[in-house]
């Protein structure tokens, strides 16, 4: 008993199931359905459009709070919106998740390295980053995570075929 409950001292996989409750409670407040409407209706009807802007926001988003949080609370939005748009979720999941891991280069808040980092600088005496010291080098590599989940999608099952990748059964299908 006390080695399965070993787990739950680590505040990382505390942190990481509150962060799915708060991510349910946003699907079930309608937050989360806001949010994906209004990413709808600002993309319009464009893929490569809609791949640019669930970037840039989740990049930004992430910017200020934990990847796996942003990750946590976007995955309920964009599985949503890619029901409605009748698109493979695979073409929305990855950009949600390359733009989660580059919102680590967009502030000093942004992932724990970067405050460890310059935590122990400052502790050694040299001058410590200031809030948006990474943020240069992350907007480049969001253009250029960006330009590349652009032209992935076109490698990613169910789009090289015109197969929208929803003709998979679900699981409520294989329920019933």
């Amino acid at each position: 008993i006390e080695e399965a409950l070993r787990g739950f001292a680590d505040p990382n996989i505390v942190l990481i199931a509150a962060l799915f409750v708060i991510g349910e409670g946003l699907v079930r407040t309608g937050v989360a359905r806001a949010f994906g409407d209004w990413l709808t209706v600002h993309a319009g009807h464009g893929e490569a459009r809609l791949i640019v802007l669930l970037m840039i926001v989740v990049a930004g988003i992430g910017s200020v709070m934990s990847s796996t949080g942003v990750v946590a609370i976007f995955i309920p939005i964009v599985l949503r919106i890619a029901r409605n748009a009748r698109i493979a979720p695979c073409l929305l999941m990855m950009p949600l998740s390359f733009a989660a891991l580059i919102s680590g280069m967009m502030s000093l808040i942004a992932t724990a390295p970067n405050l460890v980092v310059n935590a122990e600088m400052t502790r050694n005496g040299l001058a410590g980053f200031h809030f948006f010291s990474f943020t240069p080098f992350g907007l480049g590599v969001l253009a250029l995570g960006v330009g590349y989940m652009l032209l992935a999608r076109r490698l990613l099952p169910g789009t090289a075929s015109g197969n929208s990748g929803n003709e998979r059964p679900r699981l409520i299908e294989w329920i019933e």
